[in-house]
């Protein structure tokens, strides 16, 4: 048996474990803390929150399909400037290492948030800034899929936030051109990349012949999409080798994880499992630790990139 294995890193950033608690599934705050010792894990990245109240889209919102689930929550949250005064301070309590999504209609949104997190600086981990948001600008077109867009807002967020702060762009599976925005949102500021956010899809209720969400469409995620995730992290570390890559997307068990680390990621993201079990991201994390010393892993960087 090997003895215990490190943490990750993951650019400039080390984490005690491999598991990191996937934005818009772990709350605001220590909401997974009645399950899960939120110290243990590798972080928690927070509900992604502009910098201002937003209410969301209407409901409902939420819908099980086969392999996970399909929603359009629509970023519902108080603002950043509440969740400093309120959510941080329950983080840092439960010894949490924090990753704080951040969105926007404009450059200028994210911007003004990554502005006011800066101040707590100190108590942040790294900022995840979620491009899968639509452009008011730009006629609704998601940032993440578009090579100016994308300069324009990591290039606004990184000069917003202490250098020492790293900056992780949340790229979109939803394009054909995954690998080169991923090298502009890198050349623009970008310290690592987390893939890859839901895929966007639809489902219809027979009996009312309508949308079962509320806005229509919505985002899908969980075990129906491990798959594109994988090649995801697969096409961009082989292009961007050099680049930390944040696996995110269908992560139910440890072999999930291990597959994404394979195909290149440094650490991985659980988000949608959480739902059917809340102490998931423990429960995974212990199961990879079991593998590698199964297999004689001293260190998860003999994992990462593996499969090339």
């Amino acid at each position: 048996m090997s003895t215990p294995l490190p943490g990750v890193r993951v650019g400039a950033v080390v984490l005690p474990g491999p598991v990191i608690a996937a934005s818009g599934t772990a709350g605001h705050s220590d909401e997974l803390a009645a399950y899960v010792d939120l110290a243990t894990i590798g972080a928690v990245v927070v509900k992604s929150m502009a910098s201002f109240e937003w209410q969301g889209n209407p409901a409902p919102r939420l819908h099980a399909i086969d392999g996970g689930m399909i929603n359009s929550v629509g970023l519902q949250g108080r603002g950043t400037r509440h969740w400093l005064e309120h959510d941080l301070v329950r983080l840092t309590a439960r010894g949490a290492r924090v990753v704080a999504s951040i969105w926007g209609f404009r450059a200028s949104e994210y911007e003004s948030a990554a502005r006011e997190l800066a101040a707590a600086a100190d108590r942040i981990t790294a900022i995840e800034v979620n491009l899968s948001c639509p452009n008011l600008d730009h006629g609704r077109e998601m940032f993440a899929h578009d090579e100016q867009q994308i300069a324009q807002v990591i290039g606004a967020v990184r000069s917003a936030v202490p250098a020492s702060l790293p900056v992780w762009a949340k790229m979109s599976p939803n394009t054909d051109r995954l690998v080169d925005l991923c090298g502009v949102a890198v050349a623009s500021g970008a310290d690592a990349l987390v893939l890859t956010n839901t895929v966007l899809g639809l489902r219809i209720d027979t009996a009312s012949r309508r949308a079962v969400l509320g806005n229509g469409g919505g985002g899908v995620s969980g075990a129906a999409i491990h798959a594109v995730a994988v090649r995801c992290v697969f096409d961009v570390h082989r292009a961007h080798p050099q680049v930390p890559i944040v696996g995110v997307g269908g992560v139910s068990c440890a072999n999930d994880a291990i597959e994404l680390m394979m195909a290149g990621a440094n650490a991985v993201q659980v988000g949608t499992a959480t739902f059917a079990d809340p102490r998931a991201v423990a429960k995974i994390q212990r199961a990879m630790l079991r593998w590698a010393r199964r297999h004689g892993v001293g260190s998860w960087g003999e994992v990462t990139g593996s499969a090339h």
